[in-house]
């Protein structure tokens, strides 16, 4: 891909090495510009955006190092690179001050002109990347701001609905506007996660095919690190959005509460402080649920933290678990069976019932800015619902709050009965590495698209794109040596599964793996061969999966077995 030429800074007040520095860097095929004097090459530093400074150490008014401190005392640029070179100045001394003083390399006369090319590539190549991070965020901070304005559209029009009701049933109405209201809410929510998930693939993919380049540059790759940090803070926060709108993947199982909880013991007392007392109160005995157990053990810990801050002086923290079994009708949002009941109560300052009405949603938070994303409580009610069960809320101002947490008993007809996925099946193959393959990718954003072929190249594949199902197919049809497909899962026209379908009808032994930021798991774990993977993913995580759908294809031609969809 073509990239538009960055500017680099040569300083050196001898003409005939500035020359040199330009005969040197020309193969880079970037904007050169030279400054004999530090006062010009600030002049450039103020009117042009310069990605890498080569400054020579011994210049008459102002030296090497007087000129970086300059730099570096100016906001815009203190993430400039810096490059020293010096013929002089060239003792263990002489280094660490040009480090003190901001450099981030220091090259000593007579330079080696592959080494200096090579070094200013690095940093070029980390100026320009770090641009087109800008340029994602920023995109992604339009979509947020598009997704947001859609999200209050559809509370105007809810509450425009509310208003239009009588006074009679106003009561009955208030209840059915929460629900669709917070279903509403979670299609947009589980929407916007989607889209951050596919910008948060191609932004840790990039990062990810970067670290793998840069062993002999620690510094740089701690800033890689730190790059690949935030955005899976960014991951963590879209599974916190896909939980609400109940599109995470759950691996639930038979889960023993007071078990569990009382294994949190130790690990809230720590979390919730000296000051909060938290106090135990279990009915014997208590079937066992069927539910995640680390999404419930997040949820018991997220009602937990919220209960601490409703009690910023101290106060007393009840967990209690009872058996109900109720009818039809008896609980809202609840069908009639046997459930556990786990009920977190606080003595905090409790809510008013405006503040109750809001709490569920998504991002609506009474906490500081910086304190809190909002998605706590939302995220727990939507793992209730995932799970066949159901969470309220009741508070009153000056008396605390109490969160029940309504979850399916194992073998009742509300827990959730299906089986594992085949992504359970998948981990049980091994890990090794997957010969070279030739894949076939469907994506419809371009971007996604692009940077999973550059992740299947650096693991030593070859990758043939289609943006549709219906061009995947004709190319299915006329390219037989494909032997793996990597398809995302919503697309327009023919949906990920859909063409998993179609393509087992032309080649049932071929090895499908179904990469989405979200989908109806029930119909994912309904269709044989096919392997899940959630975006955003890692370089690691996809080789692995590639070894699995390959290793999987293997076991089932040796034992004469074909999947069919």
């Amino acid at each position: 891909m073509a990239h538009e030429p960055v500017n680099i800074l040569l300083v050196d007040d001898q003409p005939a090495k500035l020359l040199s520095y330009e005969t040197i860097l020309q193969d880079l095929s970037e904007n050169l510009l030279r400054a004999t004097s530090a006062t010009e090459a600030l002049q450039y530093l103020l009117k042009q955006d310069i990605a890498v400074i080569l400054v020579d150490v011994c210049m008459p008014d102002l030296d090497g190092f007087e000129l970086a401190a300059m730099i570096r005392g100016h906001p815009r640029f203190q993430a400039t690179a810096i490059i020293f070179i010096s013929a002089i100045a060239l003792t263990d001394l002489d280094r660490i001050k040009g480090y003190e003083y901001g450099a981030v390399d220091y090259v000593p006369v007579p330079v080696v002109p592959e080494l200096l090319r090579a070094k200013v590539k690095v940093f070029v190549d980390l100026h320009r990347k770090t641009r087109q991070l800008e340029l994602l965020n920023a995109e992604l901070e339009r979509r947020v701001a598009a997704r947001t304005a859609d999200l209050e559209q559809a509370n105007a029009d809810l509450e425009r609905r509310v208003e239009e009701r009588t006074r009679e049933r106003e009561m009955a109405l208030a209840q059915v506007h929460q629900m669709q209201k917070l279903e509403s809410l979670g299609q947009l929510t589980g929407g916007l996660a989607h889209d951050f998930n596919n910008l948060l693939m191609a932004v840790l993919g990039n990062l990810d095919i970067m670290r793998k380049s840069l062993h002999a540059d620690p510094e740089l790759g701690r800033f890689v690190d730190g790059a690949i940090q935030a955005a899976e803070r960014g991951a963590t926060l879209t599974r916190r959005m896909l939980a609400f709108a109940r599109r995470q993947e759950l691996r639930p199982e038979a889960v023993d509460v007071p078990r569990v909880i009382d294994g949190m013991a130790e690990m809230l007392q720590r979390s919730l402080g000296p000051t909060v007392e938290i106090r135990m109160d279990f009915a014997e005995p208590l079937p066992a649920i069927r539910v995640d157990p680390n999404q419930f053990e997040l949820a018991l810990l997220n009602l937990s933290l919220n209960g601490r801050d409703a009690m910023p002086q101290g106060g007393q923290l009840t967990i209690a678990a009872r058996r109900e079994t109720i009818r039809t009708g008896e609980v809202q949002g609840l069908i009639g069976g046997d459930y556990v009941r786990i009920a977190v109560t606080d003595t905090g300052m409790g809510m008013d019932d405006a503040t109750l009405a809001r709490a569920p949603e998504p991002f609506f938070t009474t906490k500081e800015v910086g304190k809190g994303t909002g998605l706590g409580l939302s995220m727990v009610y939507g793992l209730a619902a995932q799970s066949g069960g159901g969470a309220h809320i009741a508070s009153h101002p000056g008396r605390g709050t109490t969160v029940e947490l309504w979850l399916p008993v194992v073998g009742s007809a509300t827990a959730d009965g299906t089986a594992p996925g085949l992504n359970a099946a998948a981990d049980r193959h091994p890990t090794e590495a997957a010969q070279a393959c030739r894949v076939l990718v469907v994506d419809d954003d371009s971007l996604v698209a692009e940077i999973t072929v550059s992740m299947l190249e650096h693991l030593g594949h070859r990758a043939i794109v289609t943006s549709s199902g219906s061009v995947a197919l004709e190319t299915l049809r006329s390219e037989p040596q494909i032997d793996l497909v990597i398809t995302d899962q919503v697309m327009p026209g023919m949906s990920g599964i859909e063409l998993a379908r179609r393509m087992r009808q032309l080649r049932p032994e071929l090895p499908i793996i179904l990469a989405t930021g979200y989908s109806d798991l029930a119909q994912k774990r309904t269709e044989p061969g096919i392997t899940t993977l959630d975006k955003p993913y890692h370089l690691e995580k996809l080789a692995a999966m590639i070894a699995r759908a390959m290793a999987r294809n293997t076991d089932a031609q040796r034992d004469g077995t074909v999947l069919r969809a």
